[in-house]
């Protein structure tokens, strides 16, 4: 489905819910990033793109004066509201709406005012596979408003807006990435996104011949539950042995000189993050000049890497990458990997698009016989990010 159509629908639901069309249409897109894991809490490089699966938000004066009520397709139909003339807290934890809820106690922090309204929220951003559907509802709610307000932010502040309402109402501590990309992308770019300087570089993917292959394994391992607080304790542990305030300024070389002063895991933790801080911007450059066989060569190391050195992989996102592998470049693969925070979630492979049928059946048919479960695969080229729908430019 388009973005157009996506729109179109969004807007028929919000009708049949209010009896009348929507005044304004917001939407932000997901997200998967291509190399660069666990890399952004250690002031690393990241190489995220937008996908062409978005969160449309369609809105229109309130009915209640002084309220927002926010409707989802895809919950029970109950509608969740927000008296703006109270002070603003979030909902119970777990609640999907403290995610737009965030954003509209941003805007208010910083002054912003504006009228009640209903707005309704349909998504086709998987929910739960590590594709970054709560950034996109909060980009795409940060853009609704900027809309409504006449009031358009910097595209940073705006991202670190949105990241701070995940962080502050949704209780989730995540970087700066996906919020960044779905304020930031690009038609047919990637974005190479410095976590330390928050500077941005666009990375041309222009070709159509090539694109991006997102295998959903439909798992996700309760194992994942404090590994990430682990993991970062142990990057930090690394970075305070090497006398650094993190590993952005590490060299494999200082690593392997101060291995004997260091847990053996807390070597290899960092030994995969000097690694991939590597990798990225080597790859964003490889991805920009069109050599997809070194750009995939650099997602499977980055893969193992995960695998070995991190330990945030799984079976069955190993089984996905050796399946792709074994594909290889004749079948049109040119390299795949764990995508995400890992123990389950998505996998990403650069791929011919001419091939992605026969890429996909076998992939799907693999998985399941080796897994005994249902993979969910669907293809995208970069995407651009958050945009005004309605009121039409």
């Amino acid at each position: 489905m388009t973005l157009t159509e996506l729109s179109n629908q969004t807007a028929a639901q919000f009708t049949k819910v209010h009896g009348h069309p929507p005044r304004w249409i917001a939407a932000a897109p997901g997200r998967v990033n291509v190399i660069g894991e666990h890399t952004d809490y250690n002031d690393g490089f990241v190489l995220p793109m937008a996908i062409e699966r978005y969160t449309v938000i369609a809105a229109a004066p309130g009915k209640k004066a002084g309220h927002v009520t926010l409707h989802s397709s895809e919950k029970d139909g109950k509608a969740l509201a927000i008296d703006l003339g109270r002070p603003m807290k979030p909902f119970a934890k777990g609640t999907w709406a403290n995610y737009p809820a965030g954003v509209i106690a941003g805007f208010l922090a910083r002054g912003v005012s504006f009228p009640g309204f209903d707005a309704l929220i349909h998504s086709t951003v998987p929910l739960g596979g590590g594709l970054s559907s709560s950034a996109a509802l909060e980009v795409a709610t940060a853009t609704l408003l900027e809309t409504i307000t006449g009031r358009t932010l910097d595209p940073v502040d705006k991202a670190l807006l949105c990241q701070q309402a995940e962080y502050q109402y949704a209780g989730v501590p995540c970087g700066i990435m996906d919020q960044f990309i779905s304020v930031m992308g690009k038609k047919d770019h990637l974005l190479l996104l410095d976590c330390r300087s928050r500077k941005t570089e666009l990375v041309p993917m222009r070709d159509p011949s090539v694109s991006l292959l997102i295998v959903n394994t439909n798992v996700k391992h309760e194992l994942g539950s404090g590994q990430y607080a682990k993991r970062r304790a142990q990057c930090e542990a690394a970075a305070k042995i090497l006398g650094l305030t993190s590993l952005r300024d590490a060299t494999a070389a200082a690593l392997l000189k101060a291995k004997d002063r260091m847990e053996e895991v807390v070597f290899r933790r960092a030994r995969h993050v000097i690694g991939e801080i590597e990798r990225t911007p080597k790859a964003a450059g490889l991805l920009g000049a069109s050599d997809w066989s070194a750009a995939g060569q650099l997602m499977y190391a980055s893969h193992a890497s995960l695998r070995d050195d991190y330990e945030v992989s799984c079976a069955e996102l190993d089984v996905v990458v050796e399946i792709a592998g074994a594909i290889g470049e004749t079948g049109g693969v040119f390299g795949c990997r764990m995508t995400g925070g890992g123990f389950g979630g998505c996998a990403v492979a650069l791929v011919k698009t001419d091939a992605v049928d026969a890429i996909s059946r076998k992939i799907g048919a693999d998985y399941r016989q080796k897994t005994g479960i249902e993979a969910t695969l669907f293809v995208s080229r970069p995407a651009a990010g958050a945009t005004v729908l309605l009121p039409a430019a």
